[in-house]
């Protein structure tokens, strides 16, 4: 555990290290191909690299990720990924369907500190932040041990954790899943959720250029408190003020995704304040349907509910999708996950 894991280092860093063995700043290059384009494990399978060099490699450094533990099958084809940690611990990951694709939901954290009241994961508490390999290796463990691997085309950061409560490690393991020797996703193929850690949200406008989606889940302070002890910090007005200013390319828009709650916050007048809430904003909207977990405190709204939230929506003018949950009967969908 002393040696360095290679892929918790950026390419920049892989140049460094390798300079001060007094080897070829290039063969940090033909070293990071081979573990995210060719999902090398171990240093015997980069040959390209002369054999002593090899050897070297393997006597003061290391290569490690996630372990596939277990992979379940939902009804929908959806798939859960169950990983285990260096040290014991669990995360999941979420392979979902689409029409011609693959998208890969990425957990950030082991559990959640955010505590939002209708998440599984962040009943079960905070365990740690996850390291830049463990988030990577995420996606080159399903990328080249799933059939699906050659078919993901997106990356979704809404698996289990707060991206932005590790900012650090999410945005290093984004520069490598985005650079041309890596596992080359465009970042326009990458999504960021979070729950609204506003002051970070600034930062990462400026650092790198992917989608935003924003958990907002009420059109007003007091709900939104109840349900996201994070607003209590950050209420809508200063959440709302960062979005305004987050960079998006011309044809891109901002996501808020609001997840549906029987009685709490899906009646047409929480639709009509939601509508004067974003005026002004260049967004869409992801309606989200509940997804109920055993001891969940709140309730799936019915269709025709859901529908008529919607419809207000549409009638002032805003994109709005209602998400149809996958993977709910293997605990897959949004909020279901918890690892244990």
């Amino acid at each position: 555990m002393d040696k360095p894991n290679l892929k918790d280092m950026s390419l920049p860093e892989i140049e460094a290290f390798i300079a001060s063995l007094g080897k070829e700043k290039y063969r940090a290059k033909q070293i990071v191909k081979w573990l995210y384009q060719h999902g090398a494990t171990t240093f015997g399978e980069m040959t390209t690299l002369a054999r002593d060099f090899r050897a070297k490699l393997s006597g003061i450094a290391r290569i490690s990720q996630p372990e596939i533990v277990n992979i379940q099958t939902s009804r929908d084809s959806t798939k859960k990924i169950l990983f285990k940690l260096e040290d014991g611990l669990f995360i999941e990951s979420v392979l979902i369907p689409g029409k011609n694709h693959w998208t890969l939901c990425v957990s950030t954290q082991a559990g959640c500190r955010m505590a939002c009241s209708f998440c599984l994961t962040g009943k079960h508490g905070f365990r740690r932040n996850l390291l830049p390999s463990e988030i990577t290796g995420q996606v080159t463990m399903a990328r080249f041990n799933t059939p699906e691997g050659k078919d993901i085309k997106n990356i979704v950061m809404m698996g289990m954790g707060e991206p932005m409560d590790n900012y650090e490690n999410t945005l290093k393991a984004l520069g490598i899943i985005t650079t041309e020797l890596g596992p080359v996703f465009s970042p326009r193929r990458i999504t960021i959720s979070t729950c609204g850690l506003a002051p970070i949200i600034p930062r990462l406008g400026k650092d790198i250029c992917v989608n935003l989606a924003v958990s907002l889940n009420a059109p007003d302070n007091e709900t939104r408190s109840l349900l996201m002890p994070v607003n209590r910090k950050h209420p809508l007005e200063e959440l709302l003020r960062v979005c305004r200013d987050y960079p998006m390319p011309r044809r891109r828009k901002l996501t808020f995704e609001y997840i549906l709650m029987e009685g709490v916050n899906d009646s047409t007048d929480d639709a009509e304040r939601l509508s004067r809430l974003l005026r002004g904003i260049r967004c869409k909207l992801n309606l989200i349907p509940l997804n109920e977990f055993p001891g969940s405190p709140f309730k799936t709204p019915s269709e025709e509910d859901v529908n008529a939230f919607r419809e207000i929506l549409i009638k002032h003018h805003y994109t709005a999708i209602i998400r149809t949950s996958k993977g709910s009967d293997i605990l897959a969908a949004c909020g279901q996950l918890a690892a244990v």
